[in-house]
């Protein structure tokens, strides 16, 4: 369902003032497809999903049960930190951010109309 044009205006302001107020956040959250992952993530997981597959083939082929579920469990492993998003760097930087800093202007007016809207209120 497609926005209204008193919505797209809407979208637009707060995505103005979210530039204006925090520019690096707002570049980080933008809507580029791919941009959170981690080429880190990406190459680690691979590497570990292949050593895990070879682990694996080799626990077959010794007929190990304990070297094959190991092969299997690395190779799961591996998959997951591959397609992990790199929101958990993000999450740490955030938690080392000052605990008693103010909230922007920003986050305030979406407070404020969140609010609002709830309420009922135009």
């Amino acid at each position: 369902m497609p926005l209204s044009e008193h919505e797209q205006k809407l979208l637009e302001q707060l995505e103005k003032q979210l530039h204006e107020d925090d520019p690096k956040f707002a570049s980080s959250m933008g809507s580029v497809p791919g941009r959170s992952w981690s080429t880190r993530h990406l190459v680690i997981g691979v590497l570990a999903t292949l050593a895990g597959v070879l682990l694996l083939l080799v626990g077959v082929s010794m007929q190990n049960v304990f070297v094959g579920v190991l092969g299997f469990v690395v190779m799961g492993a591996g998959v997951y930190f591959a397609t992990m998003r790199s929101s958990a760097v993000r999450k740490a930087k955030a938690r080392g951010r000052k605990q008693g800093k103010p909230r922007s202007s920003f986050m305030s007016n979406l407070e404020q109309r969140w609010d609002e809207r709830h309420r009922g209120e135009p």
